[in-house]
């Protein structure tokens, strides 16, 4: 099996080194880069999203904006920013800035992609034929298997020890193509290990909500653990890439500062987003729990109204008149 050479050769330099003014704040905000690509995926994603709810609302049915805010704005937005605003221009210039994009794509893209209920929307507006190739996807063993929580557990929190602890982030630093296809990876291992546990698609490997918090608690400290890890260790993720940067961007801190700082960045949001994961859940729960308290109130109501018009029309026990 051939190898890229960044694998074989970590250490290589980049050959044409960017010179890009200070990373601040704003920067994150106003150094903007179009990738004609990704531009025209994002935009096909949103007007099919925004085709099928306009659709159900043009028969007369029900979409929330709530869902269509968060698959359009939330999911689709967030992916946008973290791969063409400022973070996607220096996510190969500094590390901390990466480690924002990484989180951003790893846990709140997904969120929102499954807040947003795409599978659903789909179920209600496809054609009858590709509903039904949709449908027999869904009850397949290949949906059973990428949805099968031990599996996607084990692939959500692995996934970042491999990539900073291999040659795979090398490789993304020098590689187009592999940059890409990191950020989607990213996207896809977490919606693969949230939509599950979070979304209101009707999928496989949905638990009940006591077991999608477990699932949730025990995936947080494989991010501290990481982060920790990465803030604590000597060797430089990246190797000689970071350091070579500094030849036209002399501002930039200390290679090894900001991977300390990136560890931190790791540590402290993936415990914020995951309250954040603890907090839609809890409401989800909450809701899930007050329909089905009314649905077994409309029931007993409507047990109660049988037996009450059982009772009133009851027939006569005297016996009919002789003729």
């Amino acid at each position: 099996m051939l190898l890229p050479d960044v694998l074989l050769t970590p250490f290589v330099v980049p050959t044409e080194i960017p010179d890009l003014p200070r990373f601040t704040l704003a920067t994150a905000f106003t150094a903007w880069g179009l990738d004609p690509v990704l531009f025209i995926g994002v935009v096909w994603v949103a007007g099919l999203y925004l085709y099928g709810a306009w659709t159900l609302h043009a028969r007369g049915d029900q979409w929330p904006i709530g869902r269509t805010l968060a698959f359009v704005v939330g999911g689709l937005g967030s992916f946008w920013f973290a791969t063409s605003s400022g973070i996607g221009t220096y996510d190969d210039t500094l590390l901390s800035v990466h480690m924002v994009q990484h989180m951003i794509l790893g846990m709140a893209v997904p969120l929102f992609l499954a807040l947003g209920a795409p599978i659903t929307l789909m179920l209600r507006t496809l054609p009858k034929l590709p509903r039904g190739w949709l449908l027999k996807l869904l009850h397949s063993r290949l949906a059973k298997v990428l949805t099968f929580a031990p599996l996607t557990f084990a692939l959500y929190v692995l996934t970042p020890w491999a990539l900073y602890f291999s040659g795979w982030y090398d490789a993304s630093l020098h590689s187009d193509f592999i940059h890409e296809m990191m950020h989607l990876h990213l996207v896809l291992v977490g919606s693969l290990f949230f939509w599950p546990l979070m979304g209101i698609d009707p999928i496989p490997g949905r638990m009940e909500y006591p077991f999608r918090l477990l699932m949730i608690f025990l995936s947080l400290p494989f991010h501290a653990f990481l982060g920790v890890t990465i803030m604590s260790q000597d060797n430089l993720i990246g190797h000689g890439w970071y350091p070579s940067l500094h030849a036209t961007m002399p501002w930039l801190p200390a290679a090894i500062d900001d991977q300390h700082l990136a560890g931190g960045i790791l540590w402290a949001s993936g415990d914020f987003i995951g309250l954040l994961f603890f907090i839609v859940l809890f409401v989800q729960w909450v809701r899930s729990s007050t329909k089905e308290a009314a649905r077994e109130d409309r029931r007993l109501d409507r047990l109660e109204r049988l037996e009450r018009s059982a009772s009133s029309v009851t027939p006569s026990s005297e016996p009919p008149a002789d003729r």
